[in-house]
């Protein structure tokens, strides 16, 4: 598995972007913040690539262009 598509917890997220708890789930609500994915009953968390196209961006960043995990279909679209 690459590290782009390695999934980090909320303690890295805030580490990584330097917001709260509470600026971070506000930003999902709003559509400009990565959503969470499901990784089990009680736990969850972000894909890295997501956070890194949010820090790369966060002005410009849209949730609704970012709801899945990075694939090989994606390739075709870059360039």
């Amino acid at each position: 598995m690459s590290s782009s598509e390695r999934i980090v917890r909320l303690r890295t997220v805030l580490d990584r972007t330097g917001l709260s708890r509470t600026t971070v789930y506000r930003k999902i609500a709003e559509g400009t913040f990565p959503a969470q994915v499901r990784i089990s009953v009680h736990g969850a968390g972000w894909y890295e690539s997501a956070i890194d196209r949010w820090i790369a961006d966060p002005a410009g960043y849209r949730a609704d262009n970012d709801n899945k995990a990075p694939g090989p279909s994606d390739h075709h679209a870059k360039g």
